[in-house]
């Protein structure tokens, strides 16, 4: 096979999941290479497999990058985080509806300044690279002008970001209210100047239920019909006095969910967070349309909400996806919110894998929001957007993998343990992004992955 001038490869042990493993963890789900390669040409996976067969097939002009001792997984996936609340994030003692008018709301309210916005969207790209985070579905503000600033700074990264302006126009305060009318209308001209654009879409954004009249759910219902290709993105059933408080302000809904469903905004590309409070009737109808139900347990835990149930959800056909839900979620870290859905999973009567908690991160986040045919798993074709993990990070992930007997059993220590001190770089469409000195430090785009070779991976990680 012939390559382009451009192409280059990289090597380490490779992972990443072909399909959702399944509560049984089909064993064909998860695909690893203890000595892998991987080969990129214009930004795309163009190879992957065993280093011993494809590096014969490369010329002596294709570099290759050596992460031996290392683990390459595809990049992560955050379905639903709010980019405004990186700065309120780990605020004391609320549960939602308080948490929102002591802390969010006054928060958001800065947005109406485009400094703020530009500042804190800039901080919040380089965090999400920093955590190995390569696509998400980001809240804005009521403000526009925080939707064009953190697609700026993503379109800047490269990165794959779908975002929106959220639509209030009740029950909160004035300085975040807009009208159903004012609300379309910024909308749709954000649609018009971004969505499709490089590797942007747009996101119509109810911010939930009860901060929308009827007339504004309905509008939103309106742009959902006329851009089937943008996504729904809202918050649904997280909290017990918040589907109390919906079942008052909508008295004809059958159910929290029913009110979505009234005014078409659930369909396929519709991304639900929390979505913990839902009867079986619930999940049926979101499963019959393709909206996603996302599970964002550091956020449920650390503002009391309550245990998402995982494997029931998966069971009655939901689509689930993960999410740090940045600022009510306590890290922007996909593994720790990863070890966080373990734990809660564990309340609920279950143990994630190792595989089912890379599905999470990677896959589930792709079929989620509909791309799963370009990022999300390293087949062939794939954007080359990617993660390296180092096992040896602290003394401890050394000392514990060292032990490890399976790359499986690497991977459930690093979600379990790890943080972003084990993304050793970030990779965008192939172009480092991000990467960690030998030294723990942190440096952004730019950066020439050091080619160290570490002991041979096969004794830490696979």
């Amino acid at each position: 096979m012939t390559y382009s001038s451009g192409a280059h490869a990289i090597r380490g042990c490779i992972a990443h999941c072909l399909h959702d493993p399944g509560e049984g963890d089909d064993p064909n789900a998860l695909e690893v290479y203890e000595d892998g390669l991987m080969i990129i040409e214009r930004g795309h996976v163009v190879r992957v497999g065993p280093a011993e067969d494809l590096l014969p097939t490369l010329g002596d002009n294709i570099p290759v990058e050596d992460q031996s001792g290392r683990l390459i997984v595809p990049g992560f996936i955050d379905t639903h985080i709010h980019y405004a609340q990186t700065d309120m994030i780990a605020s004391y003692g609320e549960q939602l509806l308080t948490w929102l008018e002591r802390y969010t709301f006054p928060t958001e309210g800065r947005f109406a300044d485009r400094a703020v916005a530009d500042e804190t969207a800039a901080f919040f790209v380089e965090e999400l690279l920093r955590n190995g985070t390569t696509s998400a579905l980001v809240l804005g503000t009521v403000h526009p002008e925080s939707v064009d600033a953190v697609f700026e700074q993503a379109q800047a990264r490269g990165l794959r970001m779908a975002a929106g302006k959220v639509l209030m126009d009740r029950n909160a305060p004035d300085y975040l209210l807009d009208t159903p009318d004012t609300g379309y209308r910024e909308s749709l001209e954000l649609i018009e100047r971004w969505h499709g654009v490089d590797r942007l879409s747009y996101a119509i954004t109810p911010r939930f239920a009860p901060s929308s009249s009827d007339a504004q759910l309905a509008r939103a219902g309106e742009l959902a019909r006329r851009y089937p290709d943008t996504y729904i993105h809202s918050h649904l059933a997280e909290n017990r006095d918040e589907v109390a408080w919906v079942a008052e302000l909508f008295p004809w809904s059958r159910s929290y969910l029913d009110v979505y469903d009234h005014f078409g905004l659930l369909r396929e590309r519709s991304v639900y967070g929390h979505s913990i409070y839902l009867d079986a009737a619930d999940r049926r109808r979101m499963a019959e349309t393709g909206a996603v139900a996302v599970f964002c347990p550091t956020s449920n835990l650390f503002l009391g909400s309550g245990l998402f149930d995982y494997e029931q959800t998966r069971r009655d056909g939901v689509m689930t996806s993960l999410a740090t839900d940045v600022g009510g979620g306590t890290s922007f870290s996909m593994l720790r919110t990863a070890a966080e859905a373990y734990k809660v999973s564990q309340l609920t009567g279950s143990a994630l894998s190792s595989a089912r908690m890379l599905y999470l991160a990677t896959l589930a986040g792709a079929e989620a929001l509909d791309v799963a045919d370009r990022v999300g798993s390293f087949r062939e074709g794939r954007e080359a957007d990617f993660v390296v993990l180092d096992p040896q990070a602290t003394p401890l992930m050394a000392r514990r993998n060292a032990r490890a007997e399976s790359a499986a059993d690497t991977l459930f220590a690093l979600f379990i343990l790890g943080d972003d001190r084990s993304v050793h770089s970030t990779w965008v469409q192939g172009v480092c992004q991000h990467q960690r000195n030998n030294m723990g430090q942190h440096r952004s785009a730019g950066a020439v992955v050091d080619g160290d070779r570490r002991q041979n991976l096969s004794a830490t990680c696979c």
